[in-house]
């Protein structure tokens, strides 16, 4: 397990709670935010992605903020966030749905043309990888702007799936 695993899991240990799946928190990274502990994870996440020429970091509003920003500047990329509401300035724009299970609700997510554009090589950032709702809406986007989604990372992956990049997986925390 590397340091920034290590680091969580212990985090999560002392601050947090694990109930089966539901994973709190709070305390440190979805409500009240410790900025070196997200350093530490986006140091991570970014180590793993340096040599695949990301060009842009792409997550959603609002959780995966947080991890994105670091994670960016650490590539030396902008990031951008899709949006849960369309603002009357965004004309020329992809939407796609999205279910959040956490928050028993759907949402669609929108992105400017403006800002993701064809061809560029995207890194979707996000705080956790559940029943994958998220992860689909961002492939429809970077697919819709004709960009190529590289790779997924995540702080924690709750699913079977092993093709996301995590800190930590469901199986670490309840090892």
């Amino acid at each position: 397990m590397n340091d920034a695993a290590q680091t969580l899991l212990e985090r999560i240990k002392n601050d947090g709670q694990v109930n089966g799946e539901i994973i709190k928190v709070d305390r440190f990274l979805n409500h009240r935010v410790d900025p070196q502990l997200i350093e530490v994870l986006a140091a991570e996440i970014a180590q793993r992605f340096a040599t695949k020429q990301i060009e842009k970091v792409l997550t959603a509003e609002t959780s995966g903020i947080i991890l994105a920003q670091p994670v960016a500047r650490l590539l030396g990329v902008s990031y951008v966030y899709a949006k849960k509401k369309k603002p009357l300035t965004m004309t020329d724009y992809y939407a796609a749905a999205s279910f959040s299970f956490t928050k028993q609700e759907s949402t669609t997510l929108y992105v400017s043309q403006e800002v993701l554009r064809p061809g560029e090589r995207v890194l979707f950032v996000d705080d956790f990888f559940a029943k994958g709702s998220t992860l689909k809406a961002i492939e429809e986007l970077v697919s819709q702007a004709n960009a190529t989604l590289i790779g997924s990372a995540v702080i924690i992956n709750k699913s079977a799936r092993r093709d996301i990049e995590s800190i930590l997986t469901l199986d670490d925390l309840q090892s």
